[in-house]
């Protein structure tokens, strides 16, 4: 089970602790910990249960259900009614620490769109490789475009990721030219190889193009690379 999931199961079960009216020291502070924390992923935000937007404590829920529900029961059905989609949706995307990671690095940003591309990307490394895979380096070429439009760098109207990504390596200093220390150089060198390498095979077995007789149809492992590639690098290219 993942954390996340972890998380919105104890939301749920302190909810109907207290539909039970069962006040435990401590369960409001957790309740608000784990909420505020939820609530903050904004690649869920449409799953969110409207009882747990519209109750920010648990005396707030409390008075809520006080004035629309009669029996406990109508009360946990309303508490597992409302759970559901999330807790779809996170079974769905089977997330790993890194995607976690990636999704607390993309919630600092004002883009939606790169948050989308990242929910995208979870949603079909498995159930649709070559859709993930093109996705992938889309979300890379849009962490490099929204880099170089927050430094004001003009990068035209179709560039390459390639170029885009040298000219993101070249202003944060991660170009291997730019350093002396072999390591680096090393390091560095390996992230435009990755960057490369991403480009190269959305354009093989992506399902941005056609493919001709021979061809070679990826499976969920591969999408995984891809996407966690991507997501490693997206992180590394914010966090610079």
């Amino acid at each position: 089970m993942s954390e996340l999931i972890e998380k919105v199961l104890s939301i749920q079960e302190l909810l109907i602790a207290r539909a039970m009216d069962e006040h435990h020291q401590g369960a409001n502070d957790t309740f608000l910990e784990l909420r505020n924390e939820i609530i903050a992923i904004k690649s869920l935000s449409q799953y969110i249960p409207s009882i747990l937007k519209n109750s920010r404590s648990l005396d707030q829920f409390s008075e809520y259900l006080k004035y629309n529900f009669n029996s406990y029961q109508d009360c946990k059905n309303l508490i597992y009614n409302e759970f559901n989609e999330l807790f779809d949706v996170l079974e769905n995307l089977d997330t790993t620490p890194l995607d976690q990671l990636v999704i607390s690095t993309l919630d600092k940003l004002s883009s939606d769109y790169i948050h989308q591309i990242w929910q995208k990307a979870l949603e079909r490394r498995n159930s649709d490789p070559e859709g993930a895979i093109t996705i992938a380096r889309s979300l890379l070429e849009s962490t490099c475009k929204h880099i170089l439009d927050d430094m004001q760098i003009d990068y035209g109207n179709a560039p390459e990721i390639n170029h885009l990504y040298r000219l993101v390596s070249n202003e944060l200093n991660l170009a291997p030219s730019q350093h002396t220390e072999k390591v680096f150089k090393q390091i560095l060198g390996g992230c435009n190889s990755v960057v490369e390498g991403l480009g190269a095979l959305r354009n093989k077995v992506g399902d941005a193009h056609g493919q001709g007789k021979k061809n070679f149809k990826p499976s969920a492992r591969h999408a995984e690379l891809a996407v966690n590639l991507a997501g490693t690098m997206a992180v590394f290219l914010f966090s610079s």
